[in-house]
């Protein structure tokens, strides 16, 4: 018996003539998916799934049709059902009820797509534990995909939703929600009923209400002018973010869990003790980019505070009791109208943060002592495992070093390190062993070394906050990119002789300080992009001219010039501040 299935000609040329209407799928792909589960077919160009896709595991494969063998890696009679199916970054505008035929997925990944609605077939799939639909036009959810029991994670930014099924939580096991990037004007009330549900990100919607029960919340980017009252049953709130909205004031927020809150681009005038008293957990306050004149004396009841962002404000004069604050470590002052401190005590990292300590000291008469200094020196020991395990800070500064002994890093392995400080060292290049810690770390301070190189820096993903200023670098690896959380970053007194390429395409940017380098000329076009810097720093520099095109970063708060070579704008119109020098430059923008 032969051992090939025979075929007559018109089968032959009529199979020939339909072939490209279907979109095909490599073969292997498809063996190897029977064996593993799992079958990506992303970035294919792809606008529709294919039959045999869908059919992976109910038709018998072509080796099973053309030969009979009964070698070990031939037995597709113990094939695996499909668990995981990515079909992102294709174009696909509709998905088949023939979704049904894969009743096992728990991974379903299509993001980045065209599609405006999805089938009711969603619901049949009830061992779905991940379903990623962002990036594509949905105008709704259907209520059938609110009955999968399984399902953890479901991500929907980057859509056009105006409103969701209120029986959305009916999703009991629900763990995380992302709606950012839609047109959600209301929530479902059921949401409460999501006990589960630990992190919900709501960022550019058109909200006025807040849902509760969860560890993380994103909130930024609507239209709040108050916080609702049931924001003080969440219990369990770990991080609430808030940015970029219409508050006036500091809401209280007697949340026991509570430990990060961020507050940056409101409308907030005033701090009142009432609202920091309940602050009791609080270790990161961010208050960026809001109209605060003045911090109360009761700052100190932020005992626990280890982070404070008061870039962009009007604050005047601060308290000296700022300086009790025990475990205070950051502290961002840039772009207030400070007055009696110099600009060189201003500084966002702890090695500069005790000056401005010193400082505040020094201005209270009934502080000082003659008889004993108010600094005290560095501490000898190699490594302090207090710090490292209470503050997540590992430091090894002032040392003169020009490598950090394997101790140092031994002693936080596995602690969950946030914050590295190996400020003034002699180091060369960033220690090969920080990488071990490159899935926590949000803030690494590199200042005042002879780094000629930032190698391994793009694997710090978490990456918030660095501080590179006073060393020997003169470019940045364009690997930088990846950094999609970067806000801050500080390259004073290096070799930069242009504005860092990468830079541009780092749109998380708000704060960039590179005074004191060679930098002839930065391009507007490309700065424009970056929409959520608000601190330029470019004075000392060698640029020649300001193109006028700079006067359209609106979203600019401060911008330093001073010190470089260019005659126009004149310096009485620099003098005036950031808002004067952007007008001037957008009026001479040719019409």
């Amino acid at each position: 018996m032969s051992r090939f299935k025979k075929m007559d000609k018109g089968d032959s040329v009529s199979n020939f003539r339909t072939a490209p209407t279907e979109p095909t799928v490599p073969y292997g792909l498809l063996k190897a998916a029977r064996t593993s589960g799992q079958l990506n077919l992303s970035g294919r160009g792809l606008e529709e799934v294919p039959q045999s896709v869908y059919r992976l595991n109910i038709d018998t494969p072509q080796e099973a049709q053309q030969n009979v063998s009964f070698r070990a890696t031939d037995r597709w009679w113990e094939q695996t059902d499909l668990t995981k199916l990515l079909l992102s970054s294709n174009q696909l505008t509709q998905l088949s009820d023939d979704i049904r035929l894969l009743p096992v997925l728990n991974t379903l990944d299509l993001h980045d797509n065209q599609l405006k609605s999805l089938p009711s077939a969603l619901g049949e799939l009830q061992e779905l534990q991940q379903l990623r639909l962002s990036h594509n036009q949905l105008t709704s959810v259907p209520v059938e995909l609110c009955t999968l029991k399984n399902l953890r994670s479901l991500t929907l930014q980057q859509n056009i939703l105006e409103s969701l099924p209120e029986e959305l939580g009916q999703l009991e096991n629900l763990t995380e929600l992302d709606l950012s990037n839609n047109h959600l004007k209301d929530l479902p009330s059921s949401l409460g009923n999501l006990t589960c549900l630990q992190k919900l990100i709501l960022c550019h919607n058109k909200l006025t209400c807040l849902p509760d029960n969860v560890k993380l919340l994103d909130c930024s980017k609507n239209q709040l002018t108050d916080i609702p009252a049931n924001i003080s049953e969440m219990l369990a709130l770990e991080q609430l973010y808030l940015r970029h909205n219409k508050l006036r004031l500091l809401p209280y927020l007697p949340l026991p869990a509570l430990k990060e809150l961020y507050f940056g681009n409101n409308q907030i005038e005033q701090l009142d003790t009432e609202q920091l008293a309940c602050l009791k957990t609080i270790s990161l306050l961010e208050l960026r980019d809001n109209k605060i004149k003045t911090l109360p004396e009761q700052i100190t009841l932020l005992t626990t505070l280890t982070r404070l962002d008061l870039t962009n404000n009007e604050i005047s004069i601060l308290p000296a009791t700022l300086s009790l604050l025990p475990s205070l470590k950051v502290l961002l002052l840039q772009g207030n109208p400070l007055r009696g401190i110099r600009s060189d005590l201003l500084s966002i990292y702890k090695c500069a943060c005790v000056c401005l300590h010193v400082y505040i000291f020094a201005e209270d008469p009934e502080r000082v002592d003659e008889g004993h200094t108010v600094m005290t020196l560095p501490s000898q020991a190699t490594v302090n495992v207090h710090n490292i395990k209470t503050l997540k800070l590992l430091e090894y500064s002032e040392k003169q070093a020009d490598t950090i002994p394997d101790e140092v890093f031994d002693a936080a392995a596995d602690q969950g390190v946030t914050t590295v400080n190996f400020s003034k060292n002699q180091l060369t290049s960033i220690p090969s062993r920080l990488v071990e810690f490159c899935s926590s770390l949000s803030d690494i301070n590199l200042g005042f070394n002879r780094l000629t190189n930032c190698s391994h820096i793009f694997k710090f993903l978490q990456l918030v906050h660095i501080d590179l200023r006073n060393n020997q670098l003169s470019d940045l690896p364009s690997e930088m990119m990846n950094l999609t959380k970067l806000a801050c970053i500080i390259l004073s007194n290096n070799r930069f002789k242009s504005f860092p390429e990468v830079l541009y395409q780092i749109c998380s940017l708000e704060t960039v300080l590179l005074a004191n380098n060679q930098v002839g000329r930065v391009d507007p076009t490309h700065l424009m992009k970056l929409d959520r810097l608000s601190t330029l720093d470019l004075s000392n520099n060698d640029l020649l001219s300001i193109p006028p095109e700079l006067g359209l970063c609106t979203s600019l708060r401060c911008l330093s010039l001073e010190g470089n070579p260019f005659r126009t704008p004149r310096p009485a119109i620099v003098n005036k501040g950031t808002d004067a020098v952007l007008e001037y430059l957008r009026s001479r923008i040719p019409i």
